[in-house]
């Protein structure tokens, strides 16, 4: 396992927690940090064990409360673009992950660290959690696809509105604007429930959880036909022995039991 600097990677019986660790500086996304999560993430791509993750934030403050500003303050134009596009890389590799990815959001969820837990496939919220895209306040916008996942979570005239004031919003408002799936009192609850929700994942056939995966991602690829895709993912489905697993499983009424083959 690669040493980490500004995150904890734990793998907990095939859920990896993966923290953001710098709750001195509000954890706050500088490009070390962005590095490391590439880096976890090809791990958790590559390794079979893992079946979900949860990202979160250290201390109970913030889970991310935006970009390192000392970075970005130094920016050119040709370094900005390379800047919001290694950064939307990253969270591409996070959404289009074929295991369920969960933000945990406790805290402050702002800029980068808003765009973060959008990336993720779901969100739970702790009841202090506030999100928002601040970035206006600093005479840029959000680089890390902000713009477009917001509209797609909450609309576009919710996304306007919230990306030109530069509002926060509370976990309740998150939660009924769809930009959080669940709203728990604490932390604590809030791994509880990550953990629920990913348990029943991990009961379901895993070739399949990553085809809905990229079935979902591709209502929102003007490249992509998503009817065409999610056929073919259909397909493809029938050609694996957890398909031949789960039929015969409901036929014979007992639990299936998927390899992931």
């Amino acid at each position: 396992m690669t040493a980490f600097s500004n995150i904890l990677f734990e793998n907990k019986e095939g859920i990896v927690y993966l923290t953001i660790n710098r709750p001195d500086k509000m954890n706050a996304l500088n490009a070390q940090t962005i590095d490391e999560i590439k880096l976890a993430f090809e791990t958790i791509y590559d390794d079979n064990s893992i079946r979900g993750v949860v990202v979160a934030g250290a201390g109970d403050k913030a889970f991310v409360a935006g970009a390192d500003i000392s970075e970005i303050a130094s920016l050119s134009e040709v370094n900005a673009r390379k800047f919001a596009e290694s950064g939307q890389e990253v969270f591409a590799a996070i959404e289009n992950c074929h295991k369920p990815v969960i933000a945990l959001v406790n805290g402050f969820a702002l800029g980068g660290g808003c765009e973060l837990a959008m990336a993720c496939h779901m969100r739970v919220a702790t009841a202090t959690a506030k999100f928002g895209q601040p970035e206006v306040k600093l005479g840029i916008i959000p680089g890390y696809g902000g713009t477009q996942r917001l509209t797609q979570l909450v609309g576009k005239a919710k996304a306007f509105e919230l990306c030109m004031t530069a509002d926060m919003i509370g976990a309740e408002e998150a939660k009924s604007l769809g930009l959080a799936n669940h709203v728990v009192n604490t932390i604590e609850e809030g791994k509880a429930k990550c953990e629920e929700i990913l348990g029943k994942i991990a009961s379901k056939a895993p070739i399949a959880i990553g085809l809905v995966i990229d079935c979902v991602n591709a209502v929102f690829n003007e490249q992509e036909n998503g009817y065409q895709t999610e056929a073919n993912s259909f397909a493809a489905c029938t050609k694996t022995a957890d398909f031949k697993e789960g039929t015969t499983a409901f036929l014979e009424k007992r639990p299936a039991t998927f390899k992931g083959e």
